[in-house]
């Protein structure tokens, strides 16, 4: 089991390269003002939710047993 500390390092890598390619896959069209995402990296993007959402389930589990 990893400890708090590298669990909170893991997350903020994992959040940190889904920022990356959110930012990378939003397009600004200048006319309509949106932004339109192209789901290039769409599979690696679905993991990467879904690992900080384990993560996040992980350190709050942990503060909680810290109570």
């Amino acid at each position: 089991m990893s400890n708090k500390h590298e669990i909170e390092e893991d997350l903020q890598r994992a959040q940190s390269r889904l920022d990356d390619l959110c930012r990378g896959e939003a397009h600004l069209e200048s006319a309509m003002q949106t932004i339109t995402i192209q789901p290039e990296h769409g599979d690696e993007m679905q993991a990467l939710r879904e690992e900080c959402s384990q993560l996040r389930i992980i350190l709050e589990a942990m503060e909680a047993s810290e109570d």
